[in-house]
This record gives structure tokens, sequence and C-alpha cells, in this order.
């Protein structure tokens, strides 16, 4: 009797682990290597010169923008890609900073499928390709790095694109100033399978 009473116990202990807050928010394994490729590979990227330079001429150029002037700018955005007219686009490709994540992420053999860097209101100031918006301060990319004032690199779900059956997820984290400052925030969508 003595010994079922033993094998309970354990039992229930073990169950009260897999069952407890601890057990619950353990992280899915792609994210601890997601979060190490970020930390050695895509942040000296973006640390460069290039990069803060661009956004803190846009944060400087957009000042104290409205909401209705964002939801503007990036309705206007939106509106060119249904259409083709792709103006916005062009000349967000077009920009020095654009070109060098787009080197970026060609030269990372698969792993980035998707660079950009937004300024202090959530608006594209380079991106590597197409970005379906151009705003991006109402996603959790952005509440959860900037908004936050978060020194956390965000790292959200994982997908399977249906296009390239690739395992895909995208993380964020914010871009500081030579001072410490949060200027904007960079993200990249990586290729899971290709890390």
């Amino acid at each position: 009797m003595m010994r079922w009473g033993y094998v309970g116990t354990v039992v229930a202990f073990g169950l009260s682990l897999c069952l407890s807050p601890f057990a619950a928010s353990a992280e899915p394994a792609y994210v601890s290597v997601v979060r190490e490729y970020v930390e050695t590979v895509v942040k000296p990227m973006v640390n460069a010169a290039i990069v803060r330079k661009a956004i803190e001429e846009q944060n400087t150029k957009f000042g104290n923008l409205s909401d209705m002037d964002i939801q503007v700018l990036d309705n206007t955005y939106r509106s060119e890609i249904q259409a083709g007219g792709w103006q916005m686009v062009r000349h967000l490709l077009a920009k020095p900073v654009s070109r060098y994540l787009k080197s970026k992420q060609d030269d990372s053999q698969g792993a980035i499928i998707e660079f950009f860097v937004t300024d202090r209101h959530g608006l594209n100031v380079g991106q590597g390709t197409m970005t379906t918006d151009y705003w991006q301060g109402d996603e959790d990319k952005f509440l959860k790095t900037f908004a936050r004032q978060s020194d956390e690199i965000f790292i959200d779900r994982a997908e399977r694109d249906e296009q390239t059956q690739l395992l895909e997820t995208q993380a964020s984290f914010v871009i500081k100033d030579e001072n410490g400052k949060p200027i904007g925030i960079a993200t990249v969508t990586i290729a899971i399978d290709a890390l």
C-alpha cells in the first residue's frame, strides 16, 4: 500500500509541474535560436551609422505628426500598392538605408526574408523589400518594443509561409542613438529553417 502512495505522490508532483505557470511559460525551441541570431548577426547590422542617421533624419523631418497624418501616409502607401503606382515604395527602396538593408538581407543566405527599420512613430524609414504597410505603430512589433521602451527582442509566433513552405517568425527590437535614446525599431522576418 505504501508503494502506491509513493507512486501517487510522484505522479501528482509531476502533474503539478506540468500544470504550473513555469511550465506554461516555457518558450518554443526556435525562440532561443532566433534571439541568438538577432543578437549576434542582426543587431550589429542595424548598429551602423547609415541606419541611425536615416532614422534620426526622418524623426526630425516628421517631428510631431498627428495620428491623422500617420493614417494618411499609411493609407496612401497601401492604396499605391493596390493600384500598382508604388511611388512611395520606389522612393523608400531607393534610399541608401534601404539599399544597405537589402544588401544585408541578400548576404544572409536566405535567413532574412524581410528587413526594415522605422522611426519613433513606427513609420518605415528603410526597407530591404516592399512591405505591405508603411506604419507599424499599431502592431506588436512596435507596441511590445518601442512603446514599452523595452530592451528585449520581441519574437513573434512562428508560422509556415503558404507559398514558400518556410517556417518564419518576425523579430523586432528598439534602435537607440549614440546616447542610448530610443529612436525607432528594426524588424526582420527570419526563415527559421535557414538558421
